[in-house]
């Protein structure tokens, strides 16, 4: 499945945490964290990919891409400004009752000052994988005008006993298959306040 062009735009208010479906595309839903509306996000076409403004922090996710097996998926990811202090954009994987009280994924994302983390989400709880925020020579920082690109990865299908996290081309962190809930939606993360530029997320099974 790739996402190359997705026209988006989030006006919806006061319908919790679930976007209204008649403002995505065909087959496409965005959920906020928590009991957050939508009416603080916008994601539009922009070149190959989408731009992200946010309001609260968000998940894109579309039901069909998911399944069972080794997977591989990335997404470039490009923050055009500065916010107050960092904050993290990237890939979830397991998705499962994403539009529902149960939601539960994992999460692997970086921020601005080069650190990356890796959490799991189960209903209002999360986990941490890592310990915290973790700096990684990896993670490009934002530069002097507030932006920074990043490839990010996660690898699945290469050693399929194995979930490996990658940045840039790098290995940052490495999960045994078993110890995670690999079976599930794949998407995207943003986190609130930021301004977020995604292009050439792919997921290959």
């Amino acid at each position: 499945m790739r996402l190359l062009s997705l026209a988006v735009l989030l006006l919806s208010a006061g319908l919790g945490p679930l976007a209204a479906q008649t403002a995505l595309p065909s087959g496409w839903s965005a959920r906020a964290d928590g009991d957050a509306g939508t009416a603080d996000v916008k994601v539009v076409p922009m070149g190959a990919g989408l731009h992200v403004t946010l309001g609260p922090a968000v998940i894109l996710y579309r039901e069909s891409t998911r399944g069972s097996g080794p997977f591989h998926t990335l997404a470039t990811f490009t923050q055009t400004r500065k916010t107050s202090h960092p904050e993290g954009y990237g890939l979830f994987y397991g998705g499962r009752a994403l539009d529902g009280a149960g939601e539960s994924y994992t999460y692997f994302l970086v921020r601005g000052d080069g650190s990356y983390l890796i959490k799991r989400r189960e209903g209002e709880e999360t986990t941490d994988i890592t310990e915290g925020w973790v700096a990684s020579p990896a993670v490009h920082k934002l530069d002097a005008k507030g932006t920074a690109t990043n490839l990010l990865e996660i690898d699945n299908k290469r050693d399929p006993t194995k979930v490996v996290f990658m940045v840039n081309g790098r290995p940052v962190h490495t999960l045994d298959a078993r110890a995670t809930k690999t079976d599930g939606i794949v998407g995207l993360r943003v986190n609130h306040r930021l301004d977020v530029h995604i292009d050439g997320f792919d997921v290959h099974r």
